[in-house]
């Protein structure tokens, strides 16, 4: 029975059997899956195709699911669900920490399960997609940014920080994501560089009539920008 919508949905899977199985489920749900079994050409495969959604071993030949998500996270908000057989709650909170937007352990494995799951992140990743124009502006290709059509003068890190937050409002993002968001070339700098260029962005934006607390600090984890 058709969920809907159909979605392209990149199932990154190296146990063949599973990966057909859930292939079954989710062509079954009327989805369109593409089926990858090692994590070396995820990225291009998802630069190529945009895919809506992707399914993410964690364990996989090559390069781990973690590496490709944090990746991905550099330039993309594709919804992403990881699927693993660790458990620890370590484990948990890194996957959801660098971006991923859940987490479904393979054991008891339940197909079933992650249909469900898939269901869900699409339909809030749809209504996101439907809401109004967000106040920010971002025009990529020329580094600029406007907030209520009021251009925003920002450093390059300013905007990779503004695009990173408001891309995504009401998502928390931690010091570690976002210094892998502003600083590509993975230079050795501290996480409270953060809050120094938050401090200037919030001064910026409320120049040009945001409210004073637009960026929000979350107390031991991060930021998240409410327009």
């Amino acid at each position: 029975m058709s969920t809907g919508t159909p979605a392209r949905i990149l199932v990154v899977e190296d146990e063949p059997k599973m990966a057909a199985l859930v292939s079954d489920y989710l062509r079954a749900a009327g989805h369109e899956p593409h089926c990858m079994a090692d994590g070396l050409g995820v990225v291009a495969a998802y630069r190529e195709h945009r895919h809506d959604l992707i399914l993410l071993d964690l364990m996989l030949p090559g390069r781990s699911g973690l590496d490709i998500c944090r990746e991905l996270r550099t330039f993309s908000d594709v919804p992403i669900v990881m699927l693993t057989a660790r458990v620890e709650e370590a484990d948990r909170l890194l996957g959801l920490d660098l971006g991923a937007d859940d987490y479904i352990c393979k054991t008891p494995f339940s197909p079933r399960e992650i249909v469900a799951r898939v269901k869900a992140i699409l339909r809030r990743s749809r209504m996101a997609d439907r809401a109004e124009p967000p106040a920010v502006h971002i025009d990529e290709d020329g580094l600029r940014a406007a907030y209520q059509g009021m251009p925003l003068d920002l450093t390059p890190i300013e905007f990779r920080l503004l695009k990173t937050l408001a891309g995504t409002p009401g998502r928390v993002f931690s010091r570690d994501v976002l210094l892998d968001r502003l600083h590509a070339d993975q230079r050795a700098v501290t996480d409270r560089a953060v809050d120094s260029h938050v401090k200037n962005l919030r001064r910026k934006l409320e120049a040009a009539g945001a409210q004073a607390d637009c960026i929000r600090s979350i107390y031991g984890v991060g930021y998240r920008f409410d327009p």
